[in-house]
């Protein structure tokens, strides 16, 4: 039996598991919130809760995703883990990055031969853990995800209840991803596997993030969100640091070598199944 451990069970790893749980495969997630066990068993998902011995479940592990965010100390399961992890013998390890890694490009096109040039803290933190887990020796594949979007993740929310802001900063642009492309996206690899190989998952339309809380406000038929200029919006650090990285990325990799076709090559397909959803589940 295929079995994926998924370490750091998070939204894009629940996305990868619901495509492979109806195949017979086995899935074990790690958390370290006790409230979610039974949330992931309900997906067909055997939760381990952290702290707990990964040495059992890294020897089943036919594949590995990693999910985790690293920090100022690198990447936390290398950290707590690295010689169990050193001694796996996977088929395949996916590794989550972002497409943060080649830093602002002033809005200009970058692909997976850019060298990376992060500029932001994660950013820097997010390249230097893609050189740890290459530096493992296991056959280790980065995912260079761009903005995650997706049920229970887009703007619809705070369009409904008034708190959204169109935050405008000339030049600004952003790829995106809805999260059911990304999934898509690791299925493909691990059918397909290239160790070492670099995919950027974003869908094909890097757009301002004005432009997508506008279109969901038109879908709502609510009113435009009012206009911010950058420099006098109330962010907090985290959502200010966002604007510092402006770039447009391809993604024709995931297309050619993996041959994914996108479910949503763009935020209004994507925004207009997620309300469709949304609406169906009201009905």
């Amino acid at each position: 039996m295929n079995t994926l451990l998924s370490l750091g069970h998070g939204y894009s790893a629940q996305a990868l598991a619901r495509r492979l749980v109806p195949e017979g495969w086995r899935v074990i997630g790690t958390t370290r919130n006790a409230a979610k066990a039974d949330a992931m068993r309900s997906e067909g998902v055997e939760p381990l809760v952290m702290p707990a011995d990964l040495d059992r479940a890294l020897a089943e592990a036919s594949h590995i995703l990693v999910s985790a965010g690293p920090d100022a100390q690198g990447d936390p399961f290398l950290r707590l883990h690295g010689a169990s992890i050193r001694a796996a013998q996977p088929d395949w390890v996916g590794y989550l990055s972002t497409t943060g890694v080649y830093g602002d490009r002033q809005g200009e096109w970058v692909d997976e031969t850019t060298p990376p040039a992060p500029t932001g803290e994660r950013g820097i933190w997010r390249w230097q853990a893609e050189q740890d887990w290459q530096a493992t020796g296991l056959p280790v594949h980065f995912f260079r995800l761009a903005g995650i979007y997706g049920p229970g993740r887009g703007p619809f929310e705070k369009v409904r209840d008034g708190t959204a802001r169109r935050i405008i900063k000339a030049g600004q642009v952003f790829s995106r991803t809805h999260v059911d492309d990304i999934a898509q996206v690791l299925h493909a690899s691990i059918r397909h596997p290239n160790p070492g190989a670099a995919y950027n998952v974003c869908d094909d339309d890097p757009a301002p993030p004005q432009d997508v809380l506008s279109h969901a406000a038109l879908l709502l038929g609510l009113p435009e969100p009012p206009a911010i200029p950058f420099e006098e919006a109330d962010m907090s650090p985290l959502a200010r640091s966002f604007y510092g990285d402006s770039k447009r990325v391809r993604n024709e990799r995931i297309k050619t070598e993996l041959g994914v076709r996108l479910l949503y090559p763009d935020y209004r397909a994507g925004l207009a199944a997620i309300l469709a959803e949304e609406r169906a589940g009201q009905a």
